[in-house]
């Protein structure tokens, strides 16, 4: 075969002027930045996050326990900025989840909860992600996965031999469960608007039959649940720390239904926090994997909440585990943290 020195010359200036483009840009910004909430929040962890690329995070208190303060709130934003670090939000600290939901214990968790709002106000921090359940987050056992890492594993099927044991909250219907979440809603929310402060809360983890278990319902692990909890004292700083590996729990069919839940929700602006994680299986029967195997297309993902013009942090959580990563697990969220940035990167080159 002969080649002609013209024709070596323009395919050489075509290749050149190929590299020469740069690649498309995203027709409108991407808002979504790599965070997390990992503790503690400390010089050391600010190091480790800032050197992962995560500019922006769900702190928790120093004092690990106690009650945040305007004071701790203002030393902690300003430490977390000194190290390039943007304090986007907080979790509360000095009581558990079911507080809010006890009669016994409900007020004092309330008005802990206000004084944080305020406190939140007074120190520039405008958001605070919270958890309301009576039960833990259940799982059945691990499974065995990549390079001896282990998965998080909850199947229905395991989990029924224990449904009837009632945990001390006694037996909560529906019925009660919305009367207490709306007692919740009515004393806070009115202080998140008085403040500007949103209010983000995770959906419970899983999902379990209409009928509870261990005597509890919980609406907030079923879509409507969550359509009906934001629908609740409407207000633009109530609204959901959405995490898509929970909601995927959710689902019959992961991969194709995150996508409308995304889009109801983000065109309400009710999505204030995104946890980015992934998993194999469906409600009733699945594993938290790491992000790139799992059944839902994480892409596809982040290019519905680029749709939805979703403006802030998307955090890796419940990575996989392994035995030469105890403790925090930093090998398995560095690698959560770099695989969200490279995700952000994809969809800001190409919309």
């Amino acid at each position: 075969m002969t080649f002609h020195r013209r024709t070596l010359l323009k395919s050489a200036a075509a290749g050149a002027a190929a590299h020469a483009i740069p690649p498309a840009r995203a027709a409108k910004p991407v808002r979504m930045s790599v965070g997390t909430q990992r503790y503690p929040t400390t010089p050391e962890m600010l190091d480790y996050f800032k050197r992962h690329a995560v500019g922006h995070i769900a702190g928790y208190s120093p004092e690990q326990g106690k009650p945040w303060t305007v004071d701790t709130l203002r030393r902690t934003r300003a430490m977390c900025e000194e190290h390039g670090v943007a304090l986007d939000m907080v979790v509360p600290s000095g009581f558990r989840d079911r507080e809010f939901l006890m009669p016994e214990t409900r007020d004092r968790a309330i008005a802990a909860m206000q004084e944080l709002i305020r406190d939140c106000a007074g120190a520039g921090i405008p958001a605070v992600k919270y958890n309301m359940s009576f039960l833990s987050m259940e799982r059945t056992g691990n499974t065995p996965g990549r390079g001896g890492s282990s998965y998080s594993t909850w199947r229905w099927e395991d989990a029924k031999a224990r449904a009837g044991e009632l945990t001390d909250a006694g037996r909560i219907t529906e019925d009660v469960y919305w009367e207490r979440v709306e007692h919740f809603l009515a004393r806070v929310v009115p202080v998140a608007n008085e403040y500007r402060i949103r209010m983000a809360c995770h959906p419970e983890d899983p999902g379990v039959p209409a009928s509870g278990y261990r005597g509890i319902v919980r609406p907030l692990g079923t879509p409507e649940g969550l359509k009906k909890f934001v629908a609740l004292h409407e207000s633009p700083y109530h609204g959901l720390n959405l995490c898509l590996g929970t909601t995927a729990e959710m689902l019959q069919d992961p991969n194709r239904e995150i996508h409308g839940i995304i889009r109801y929700f983000g065109e309400r602006k009710k999505i204030f926090n995104i946890h980015f994680r992934n998993i194999k299986g469906k409600r009733d029967d699945f594993m938290e994997v790491w992000p790139d195997e799992g059944d839902m297309d994480m892409i596809e993902v982040a290019r519905t909440l680029y749709e939805v013009d979703y403006p802030y942090m998307l955090m890796p959580d419940h990575m996989p585990r392994h035995p030469d990563d105890p403790g925090f697990g930093k090998q398995a969220f560095a690698y959560g943290f770099g695989y969200i940035k490279a995700v952000i990167q994809a969809i800001g080159r190409v919309g």
